[in-house]
């Protein structure tokens, strides 16, 4: 597939993970709560990875770009033109929330310390998304390993996503994605933009370090009788 289509496909796979998680946020949290939000994004990269998993390998996020690059599994060559698709549509997807909820003052942007939805500080909100992006990693490269049970990654991996946010959303409203946290801080500003770093640094190391723990259990000894 050339570079224009899987560019094309991430960008409207992205665009579809951030309105139907953030939109179910911003327009039924209140009716659905934590575990209507966080099915939402769980049911949106299962369905994008059904749909477009052929085209791109559905990776809708900036650090799983990174994360599938150092553990081998996509070209770092590829990988400026998927994140830049990701944040486009992350974008896009941000300002139609802001547009169909008629403000863009809370379109459930990402953080820590006064904007951490239970009050958590800066150090749990960086462990948080460490860990929960290195085991988002984990999930994806093992599910789509060609040993792994055939058909069944996107149902691994949406559910992983939706356990991720049932975990996190308290902490820091769940990243575990710079495109995801992009889009929404670029139209609230203030605090959410002044704290969007926090939201690439963190779950792009804890992507990073899962591809090569995954490099490391790939290059054990081969299992012998």
């Amino acid at each position: 597939m050339s570079l224009s289509h899987r560019f094309a496909a991430e960008l409207i796979g992205t665009f579809w993970l951030v309105l139907g998680g953030c939109g179910a946020a911003v327009l039924a949290g209140a009716g659905i709560g934590t575990l209507g939000i966080s099915l939402a994004f769980g049911l949106t990269v299962l369905t994008m990875a059904f749909a477009i998993g052929h085209i791109s390998g559905c990776h809708l996020n900036p650090a799983v770009t990174v994360g599938l690059s150092v553990a081998g599994r996509a070209r770092w060559g590829d990988a400026p033109v998927y994140i830049a698709a990701q944040v486009i549509g992350a974008c896009l997807a941000a300002w139609l929330i802001g547009y169909i909820a008629g403000s863009f003052e809370n379109i459930a942007s990402n953080g820590v310390g006064e904007h951490s939805p239970g009050g958590f500080g800066m150090a749990q909100g960086v462990v948080t998304e460490v860990v929960m992006t290195f085991m988002f990693l984990v999930i994806i490269l093992g599910a789509t390993d060609r040993r792994a049970p055939p058909g069944l990654a996107p149902v691994a991996i949406g559910l992983g996503l939706t356990l991720i946010h049932l975990i996190s959303i308290p902490v820091t409203n769940t990243s575990v994605n710079p495109a995801r946290s992009t889009g929404p801080a670029l139209f609230e500003g203030g605090i959410a933009l002044q704290q969007l770093w926090l939201f690439w640094v963190f779950p792009i190391v804890g992507a990073a370090v899962a591809g090569l723990v995954w490099r490391w259990f790939e290059a054990g000894p081969a299992e012998t009788d």
